[in-house]
């Protein structure tokens, strides 16, 4: 399959699979149903109609607004879709030029998909739920076991030694500042970048993941002029960043 043929399949994929998304990462915080609900206005509560639910194309001929009741619909819902869109072309341009294999290429984007959810809801609720780490660690696991055993083997071992190695940090923040420097999800997600990268892959998570972090920060410095030490940022957020692009373009210096 051609670079721009994947790009388009999977952007078209990531549109639907974007709208999914967004309604697990309203739901999941307020432990809804995610699977047998059904998708309801959030100002009069009517059930929404299958052509409101087109991916981004009900928000526009809708004009962000209810059909029944004109209440306005977040921009969250359309942005999440071209976000997840934009996964799916990112990662068929990828394929494409790198000659992936269709196993390889679903796998990419499977971990896009997670990890974007995973980046929404540590960036809206500073949470990172087991239901959406534990299986990052496992599809991790599972993609590495399609290329040989001792490939599984290594990335089982990155996997602990993420867990291990965040959750000791963590540990000593608290032990030397008296104070929770790491939300009880990090280690658990750094797990799953272990599961996915290898063990050999996670200091460049780190060094990405990092990168993203300062950049934020610079970026609030411009525009606030001040950050304080007691500011909380999504760390899972920034770890997501890394996971991708340690997994695309591999650890830093290899």
């Amino acid at each position: 399959m051609s670079p721009v043929l994947a790009a388009v399949v999977l952007g078209l994929l990531g549109l639907i699979i974007g709208s999914f998304l967004a309604a697990v990462s309203v739901r999941l915080p307020r432990d809804e149903d995610i699977v047998l609900a059904r998708s309801r206005c959030m100002g009069c509560d009517q059930i929404l109609r299958p052509w409101e639910l087109v991916p981004l194309f009900s928000w526009v001929v809708l004009r962000a607004r209810c059909a029944r009741c004109a209440a306005p619909i977040s921009p969250r819902y359309p942005l999440i879709e071209l976000a997840a869109a934009a996964i799916g072309v990112w990662t068929g341009l990828w394929a494409g030029l790198n000659g992936g294999s269709i196993l390889m290429t679903a796998a990419t984007a499977i971990l896009g998909w997670q990890l974007l959810l995973i980046a929404i809801v540590d960036g809206e609720n500073f949470w990172l739920p087991d239901v959406l780490t534990g299986p990052l660690a496992a599809t991790g696991l599972i993609a590495a076991a399609l290329s040989g055993w001792d490939q599984a083997v290594a990335h089982l071992i990155g996997a602990i030694v993420g867990f291990g190695g965040l959750w000791l940090v963590a540990w000593l923040y608290k032990r030397v500042r008296g104070r929770d420097g790491l939300g009880g999800g990090d280690p658990f997600l750094f797990a799953g970048a272990g599961a996915w990268v290898g063990w050999f892959g996670l200091p460049s998570v780190l060094l990405w993941a990092s990168a993203a972090g300062l950049s934020l920060v610079f970026g609030l410095l411009v525009v606030r002029r001040s950050v304080s030490a007691m500011d909380k940022l999504p760390f899972g957020v920034f770890l997501a960043v890394g996971i991708w692009l340690t997994w695309l373009y591999g650890p830093l210096g290899l």
